[in-house]
């Protein structure tokens, strides 16, 4: 890995004249209080490797005669010098390759030169990063996407059943309603077949009032003729044989009569006045049933559901689980990046850097190094436990803090590291470092 050997700065932005030998393996810490020229040394590597990208706005030092002058030496040997007005680049490699802003591109990674790009990206921006650099970022989006539609889906379904749930309780039920709709047609149907078997009965007995009445008329008529018996003997013999078929028509009549019995229609009237409401009932208690059936349908699909999520959930815990992450306890859920199971925002600042740091090394290995700014947010207990972090792993980090404690590798005051005296202005030759 690639890291900074010692460094030279001169009328960049605050600083006047410094030189630096950063530690190769764990923290160096710039200090000094603010407005004195701490992240002006960071901002000087960064345009040194970067590019002009980073090139500062004002890059001379305000009151200086002389343009900005760096001078980087890193560990493969490469000396880089930057200088003039222009800030021209000078790319010295011992092994005699030719190559200027390309060549460092080779083993300088960006995020290494900025990393609050990094720690300042949004949550999707840093998972993105995490997920392509282990190589299962496309199958992971492709598993959230499929994750993230079937919840949509589930939760659609488990609003509306519950919604149905609620709209069947709120419904009435009669259980003393029929099954099925009544028709009022086939009531009226009934009573009329009642009706006209009831004026069946009622011709029947005005039958036997017909012949009641025209029996008594023969009665009378055969006293009438018995009376002229002598005159009317032949007549009367007719007449006592119709006599005696009527009496025999009578009787019979009578025995019939007596038989017949009228059905009453109160009840089918009944029930033709309350069809409405009888068939209301019917079809609240339909309602209901078709309520809770579609309640029941919906529950039912949104088990099958959870248990599709569940299986996805599965699968991306094994793509996860397989991948090789930069840092134990690195994953990514919900499409954000998460550590020992916080979220970004639960992360402390001292893990936030590890973790930012260890992207930065996955993502280039042969840069060893990064620059970070402000670590004032570390307690000291924190800074040393993260400076023994990076010493394990081999990594080198040039980082400022306000301070002026013993933690600091450097302090600078006024432009230039503390204790020493002040810069002389040096002869400038263009085109010379």
């Amino acid at each position: 890995m690639v890291k900074i050997n010692r460094l030279e700065i001169e009328n960049t932005k605050r600083i006047k004249a410094l030189a630096l030998t950063p530690t190769e393996n764990g923290l160096t810490v710039i200090g000094g209080k603010n407005r004195q020229g701490k992240t002006s040394v960071l901002d000087a590597i960064a345009w040194a490797l970067g590019g002009d990208r980073y090139r500062p706005e004002a890059a001379q030092r305000d009151g200086s005669v002389l343009p900005p002058k760096l001078s980087v030496t890193l560990s493969n040997g490469l000396t880089v010098e930057r200088g003039g007005k222009n800030g021209s680049l000078k790319v010295t490699d011992p092994s005699g390759r030719k190559g200027g802003q390309q060549l460092l591109n080779e083993f300088v990674e960006q995020l290494a030169l900025d990393l609050p790009k990094f720690l300042s990206a949004n949550d999707r921006e840093k998972s993105d990063t995490l997920l392509q650099i282990v190589g299962v970022g496309d199958a992971l989006y492709h598993l959230d996407q499929q994750k993230q539609e079937l919840y949509n889906k589930r939760h659609a379904l488990g609003q509306i059943a519950d919604q149905k749930e609620k709209y069947a309780k709120e419904l009435p039920a009669y259980p003393d309603a029929p099954d099925a709709l009544v028709s009022a047609a086939e009531l009226i149907r009934q009573q009329q077949d009642i009706l006209a078997r009831n004026g069946e009965n009622q011709r029947a007995r005005q039958r036997v009032r017909e012949l009641e009445g025209h029996t008594a008329t023969l009665g009378e008529r055969v006293e009438g003729l018995e009376r002229e018996l002598s005159r009317l003997q032949t007549a009367l013999e007719e007449r006592r044989g119709e006599h005696t078929a009527a009496l025999a028509e009578l009787h019979a009549a009578q025995q019939a009569a007596e038989d017949l019995h009228d059905e009453p229609t109160a009840a089918l009237e009944q029930q033709i006045e309350q069809i409405d409401e009888t068939n209301r009932r019917v079809r609240a208690n339909l309602d209901k049933e078709k309520a809770e059936e579609d309640a029941r349908s919906l529950r039912e699909e949104y088990d099958r559901m959870t248990v599709e999520i569940e299986n996805l959930r599965a699968r991306r815990r094994a793509l996860l689980d397989g991948a090789d992450l930069p840092l134990p306890g690195l994953s990514v859920e919900d499409g954000a990046l998460t550590y020992e199971g916080k979220r970004w925002s639960d992360i402390s600042g001292a893990d936030q850097l590890r973790i930012a740091t260890a992207i930065v090394r996955r993502i280039k290995p042969a840069c060893g190094f990064v620059l970070l700014d402000k670590l004032e947010q570390m307690d000291l207990d924190t800074l040393r436990g993260f400076a023994a972090w990076l010493e394990q792993e081999g990594l080198q980090a040039i980082a400022t803090r306000v301070s002026t404690g013993e933690e600091c590798s450097v302090i600078i005051e006024d432009g230039q590291a503390a204790g020493q005296p002040p810069a002389e202005p040096k002869a400038w030759k263009a085109g010379t470092f």
